[in-house]
């Protein structure tokens, strides 16, 4: 797929797919950690012929453009680019659609979008609704057990391994939720080249980094804080499709708990016998899924 180099109003340039007819009704589509645009290879295929599919390399990641301060990758900043990048490219309403760290900025950019009736619906496979993950990191010990690898990468200490070895150095010392053979060769192949890049490995670290999430080691009480309270985010009311895949081990089905409080507008598919990288993993559920939705909710 042709990438088209996007300067956004920030100074930031995201290497961005952008196929499917200009005139028809746009999604966008992020990808999570450690991949690409190409975590979507399968959707956009199938979609394109619809819709107006635009799926970026975010930034910190392949060719995009890699600060290297901590800062440059808040919260903030990377729903930022997801609006600027519409601004960007002329689309003025969007359907927003995340996997994984895409999926936790597409909850930003739907609660953002939904105030300011840019984003119209969302679709986000597997990535935790924020009012929910902080509280099981503190609560269930399978959540925070799985999510431990978030400590091994915010440490400096692991920072020369990087330097000396690449991502996939850090990868393999902190990751225990891969399943490499579900990928296919080549595109494992890709990813590999593509974490040897050192600015890219560490703009990637830095989303987890700069996240105000709190990860508690697994010897820390397992309640929640004195004083703790959810952030005060508003409902959901925009329609909204959560696909999670059930044998997910760094993200377990405990999220699922309670998002339909959350959120007013609730299509909840569960892809069984799955890993974490459902649209690859499961590319025909997903595109069903997907279906299904978009027409309903067209």
């Amino acid at each position: 797929m042709e990438l088209t180099r996007v300067t956004l109003a920030n100074g930031i340039e995201l290497d961005t797919v952008d196929i499917g007819p200009k005139d028809a009704p746009a999604l966008i589509f992020l990808h999570g950690f450690p991949e690409s645009h190409r975590t979507w290879r399968h959707q956009l295929a199938h979609l394109s012929d619809r819709f107006r599919c635009i799926a970026p390399d975010q930034r910190g990641y392949r060719g995009s453009s890699k600060p290297q301060d901590v800062d440059a990758y808040t919260p903030d900043k990377l729903i930022g680019d997801i609006f600027l990048l519409a601004d960007a490219l002329g689309v003025e309403t969007f359907t927003i659609v995340g996997h994984d760290w895409g999926g936790a900025i597409a909850w930003g950019t739907a609660l953002a979008g939904q105030a300011n009736g840019r984003v119209t619906r969302a679709v986000v496979a597997n990535a935790p609704h924020p009012a929910i993950f902080q509280k099981l990191l503190y609560t269930n010990e399978n959540q925070r057990q799985s999510s431990q690898y978030m400590r091994g990468f915010r440490d400096p200490a692991n920072d020369a391994l990087v330097r000396e070895h690449g991502l996939a150095a850090i990868l393999m010392q902190e990751v225990k939720w891969d399943r490499p053979s579900e990928m296919e060769a080549k595109e494992r192949e890709a990813l590999l080249r593509d974490w040897q890049d050192r600015d890219a490995a560490f703009g990637m670290l830095n989303w987890y980094r700069a996240s105000p999430i709190d990860v508690p080691p697994m010897d820390a009480p397992f309640e929640l804080p004195e004083g703790w309270t959810p952030p005060p985010l508003p409902r959901l009311t925009i329609p909204t499709l959560v696909i999670w895949a059930m044998d997910d081990r760094a993200l377990p089905p405990e999220n699922l708990e309670g998002m339909d409080e959350l959120i007013e507008n609730l299509t909840l598919v569960e892809v069984p016998d799955c890993g974490h990288f459902v649209p690859w993993e499961a590319p025909d559920q997903v595109n069903t899924a997907l279906d299904a939705f978009l027409t309903k909710t067209e």
